[in-house]
């Protein structure tokens, strides 16, 4: 992040306000003695401002140390992986985590400077996509950031956590071709999220790579939600072409997939082979149980508090994005092509 501006002190604003400091800090401290006119225009003012309270100095809190995870969209498997991952990390620092949604609209000018005067150290927002509004507003709150799976990468250097992402894609394509599959689609999440266009561009490599074209209408995005897994699927099966397997962006996905194709009546794998991304809970519960590329959503959330509470205590890190080893896990959605044996 660029340097930070100097901040506003409470001095500034009681200037403006014609009032002295301390009523400026009875306002802050929610006291009733401050007469409404005086308060209605201390609060606008701190909020042209952008005052934050500064951070309290290392031996003078009384509380626990506590870092916000922040999600853009309602809490799913994936999500919960995360925050088992964080809550266990921040068990074993003993420090407090407190999770929200909040989706890119809703922050607005005073968002950073609400998590500092709540008491957050540090924020860790997953699958989300920062602005450099954003950002700069974090940059003036001094309030560390650590990113999960952005949606997008900002141009300014943020301190990130992911997975192997383009191996995982291709490890999931590899694995449908070594079984004879040769019109495989893929539906996958936002077609401008980095994890996405990395999953993407490995099963378009594997692709390649076996001769395997990537026929029209075979690649599609969405939301990694299930809904987009039954329509996604819906629009593939159509084609004059149907694919004999589809490599999907989610679990969650995945599971929508199959969901279409019994709709259908096809049997999985017998008819059609199914692959998922992420390997959560569902994954095993699925019926049959999924073909999946696990990616260590736990570890990852555990990285994602570590660093953050590096960046907190004003600490540098080795490196400003971490990517963690995937690995294909086989089960029983996915088979030879129909009419050809495994060798």
């Amino acid at each position: 992040m660029t340097a930070s501006p100097r901040r506003t002190t409470l001095a500034t604003v009681a200037a403006s306000a014609g009032v002295s400091v301390a009523t400026v800090s009875k306002v802050l401290n929610g006291r009733s003695d401050v007469a409404p006119a005086t308060r209605s225009l201390v609060q606008s003012l701190l909020q042209q401002h952008d005052y934050v309270a500064p951070a309290p100095r290392r031996g003078e809190t009384t509380g626990i140390t506590t870092v916000e995870v922040q999600f853009d969209a309602d809490l799913n498997a994936y999500s919960t992986e995360i925050i088992q991952g964080v809550v266990a990390a921040g068990a074993e620092a003993g420090v407090g985590v407190v999770i929200s949604i909040r989706k890119g609209a809703d922050r607005t000018t005073g968002w950073a400077r609400d998590l500092v005067t709540a008491g957050r150290r540090a924020l860790i927002a997953v699958t989300s996509q920062m602005t450099a509004r954003h950002l700069a507003a974090l940059s003036r709150a001094r309030l560390p950031l650590v990113l999960i799976d952005p949606l997008n990468l900002p141009r300014t250097r943020v301190t990130s956590i992911g997975s192997t992402n383009f191996a995982g894609g291709l490890a999931a394509t590899h694995h449908l071709l070594s079984l004879g599959h040769r019109r495989i689609a893929y539906i996958g999440g936002p077609a401008t999220a980095a994890c996405n266009q990395a999953r993407l561009h490995g099963y378009r490599a594997a692709m390649e790579s076996e001769g395997a074209p990537v026929l029209p209408g075979y690649a599609l995005s969405g939301h990694f939600r299930y809904h987009d897994g039954v329509a996604g699927a819906e629009a593939v099966l159509d084609l004059p072409q149907a694919p004999t397997a589809i490599f999907a962006g989610s679990d969650e996905t995945a599971l929508g997939v199959m969901e279409a194709a019994r709709a259908r009546g096809l049997r999985i794998p017998d008819d059609l082979s199914v692959v998922g991304f992420d390997d959560t809970q569902i994954a095993q519960m699925a019926s049959p149980p999924l073909t999946t590329v696990r990616q260590p959503l736990r570890e990852m959330g555990g990285v994602a508090l570590r660093t953050a509470l590096r960046l907190a205590a004003g600490e540098r890190v080795d490196s400003h994005h971490v990517e963690l080893a995937t690995e294909l896990v086989v089960r029983g959605s996915t088979a030879p092509v129909p009419g050809r044996l495994h060798p």
